[in-house]
Parts: C-alpha cells; structure tokens; sequence
C-alpha cells in the first residue's frame, strides 16, 4: 500500500513574523523556514506504519517554490521513499492545493493519504477536507491514533466532547493532531541518504491544473499592542476598576 504525504514549507514556529511595511503579507525574507509541524507528525505516522509493515511505499509531496525541495530532502530523511515537488511561484491556496494533490492521487493511487490538520502559517484547516471532497474519500481528521488493517483505517478523533473513533473504508484521507506521534530527530546518516532518494519535479500544468487565486489578501495587519497589566492593594480597589475604569461590572 502507498500513502501519500503532502508536507508544506512554511515560517518556522520559533519565528517572530513580521508583517510587510505596505500590509500586503507576511516578510520571509532572510527567515528561517521549516517542515509544517503536523506535516512532520504526518510523514512520521507514515513512516511508522511502513515500520509495522502495513505500508510498503511512503511518498512525500510538497507544492509551492523550489527551495521546497529541502522540506521534502527533510521528509525523506525522516523516512519517506521518494517525493514529487509541485513546483509553482503562484500564491497557493488550499482549493488550489487539494486539486493538485487530487491530481497526483488520481496518478499515484494511494491506498491513504495521512496529512497535518492545518499549516501554521495560515491556518486553514482545509486542504485535507477539500482533498477527501474532490476524491470521494472518507476523511478523518484531527487524529489522535490511527490503526491500519488492509481494507479499513480506525482513527481517533479529538473532537469538542473528547474522542471520537471512526472506521473508513480505504482509500481515506487522514489528517493528523498534535498527540499522534512524537517525530523523531533526523539523524546526520539519514540526511545524507536522502540526498540519493529520487525527487520528481513537475508543474501544475503537466496536471492540468488551474492553480489561480480565488480569494485576494486585501491588507495584513498586526493584533494591537496589548497595554501592561497593574497591582492593585486590595480586593476593594480591584471592584472598584473593574466597575469604573474596565466598566465590566456594573
């Protein structure tokens, strides 16, 4: 069985973003880009289930511009097979990207396709549900736990309520929480034995996909600064600025 991993390039999570003086977007110039998180938990499940020799082939998929190829050499050294790189300068929004993978599904048939429940970045928690919509997969998301047999997938959901556990019929598209898996630290040999796995380079078009925005970024812009805190003596003067000052109690 293949499973297909979509991993995405994106600010690295101990970066301080900064918005563009013009508010047009987010400035990345000369800052530190990395795996999205639940995309390292993702290739990390599948790898796994490779592990347990449920999964023959795990195959790491990356859309967007070139120096994506080092998020998929990091996926590779994680454990993935071989990866394809949708190579595009446009900006990707997610319908655009769960109709790429949509595409490369159709090519590869994987048996599962296991990806992170939302990027950091922007946080749209959509592709994953977008993909299992265009392909007529049943979906599991926010994943806790994911147990494999050969016709079926069981997924722990973390749902408001608590957990919830589902069985799809394969193929499905899972996509994973925070409390799946720890990824494991990417060791120096494998780095180097990633550089000799096979990486494909193909364009939206060699899919026959129209990878135009349908949603335009009007202005960024960032929270307000949020004003110091101050001690109060007593618990009288605190009522007493809750009910003049903040006027929260009446």
């Amino acid at each position: 069985m293949k499973v297909l991993v979509p991993v995405k390039r994106v600010v690295d999570y101990n970066v301080k973003v900064r918005v563009k003086s013009d508010g047009s977007g987010v400035d990345i110039a000369n800052v530190k880009m990395s795996m999205n998180p639940f995309d390292e938990i993702a290739i990390e499940e599948a790898v796994r289930l490779k592990e347990k020799g449920v999964v023959t082939e795990v195959i790491a998929v990356s859309c967007g511009v070139t120096q994506c190829q080092e998020t998929l050499r990091t996926a590779m050294a994680i454990g993935a097979d071989r990866a394809i790189l949708i190579e595009t300068d446009a900006e990707l929004q997610p319908l655009a990207v769960a109709k790429l993978l949509k595409a490369l599904v159709d090519k590869e048939q994987p048996g599962l396709v296991i990806l992170g429940k939302q990027a950091i970045d922007d946080d749209c928690n959509q592709t994953g549900q977008m993909l299992a919509a265009l392909t007529g997969m049943p979906q599991g998301t926010f994943a806790s736990k994911v147990e494999l047999t050969a016709d079926s997938v069981a997924v722990t959901r973390e749902v408001d309520g608590g957990l919830e556990t589902v069985k799809l019929s394969l193929p499905a598209v899972i996509t994973t929480d925070l409390r799946l898996n720890e990824p494991r630290y990417v060791t120096l040999p494998n780095i180097m034995k990633a550089k000799k796995k096979q990486m494909d380079v193909i364009k939206p078009a060699d899919l026959g996909v129209d990878v135009a925005p349908r949603i335009k970024t009007l202005k960024v812009e960032e929270p307000p600064k949020r004003s110091a805190g101050i001690k109060v003596a007593d618990v009288a003067a605190l009522v007493d600025k809750l009910k003049n000052e903040a006027k929260v109690i009446g």
